[in-house]
């Protein structure tokens, strides 16, 4: 898991998802619109026990422009993992449960895929010919987008919730110390 966590960085630097520093040396990567459209799915699937989420509540809290995700979400809709709802209080819905939704299909779905070939899977990078190591890649490729194929939307939310849990846990925790500390200082003052 960490290998292809490493595969489908963005940025050749500190991870802020997982706390992880990688090389610069990363075979590929997977683009801003997958990237977007994985964030939108995720945040539409976090948030729909309130209704419809629109795309300004989602760019505001994922911090992307508005007019590139309205792009995104139009692509998901067109494909059926997204539905809308008009007029006040509308946005957008997951098309089908969580659970059914692959990050793979999330990520076709705006035209995106992983591709870890230099020729985009043509076998046309040396001089109009497979390199030696095309069919390596077209492997990895394969492998990554079968990874991808395996998380479900669900499983998504869940790492995110418990990650929550893990976060106000650590806070609720701290809010403790600090209390049981004034206590202490209090009776010593006191």
């Amino acid at each position: 898991m960490e290998y292809f966590s490493r595969v489908l960085h963005t940025r050749a630097d500190d991870c802020h998802c997982c706390d992880t520093q990688y090389a610069p040396d990363i075979l590929m990567r997977l683009t801003t619109k997958g990237r977007y459209a994985v964030t939108a799915m995720l945040d539409i699937a976090l948030h729909c026990e309130q209704g419809p989420v629109s795309v300004q509540d989602i760019a505001g809290r994922q911090d992307i422009s508005s007019s590139y995700l309205e792009q995104i979400v139009g692509r998901l809709k067109r494909l059926g993992l997204l539905t809308s709802h008009r007029g006040p209080g509308g946005g957008y819905q997951l098309g089908a449960a969580p659970e059914e939704i692959s990050i793979s299909a999330v990520v076709s779905a705006v035209g995106e895929g992983v591709d870890a070939t230099r020729c985009g899977g043509r076998a046309d990078c040396h001089e109009g010919h497979m390199c030696l190591t095309h069919n390596l890649w077209v492997d990895l490729s394969a492998e990554i987008d079968s990874f991808l194929q395996s998380i479900s939307l669900a499983s998504l939310v869940e790492r995110q919730i418990q990650a929550q849990n893990r976060s106000d846990a650590k806070s609720s925790d701290a809010k403790s110390t600090v209390d049981g500390s004034m206590r202490i200082a209090a009776t010593l003052l006191g």
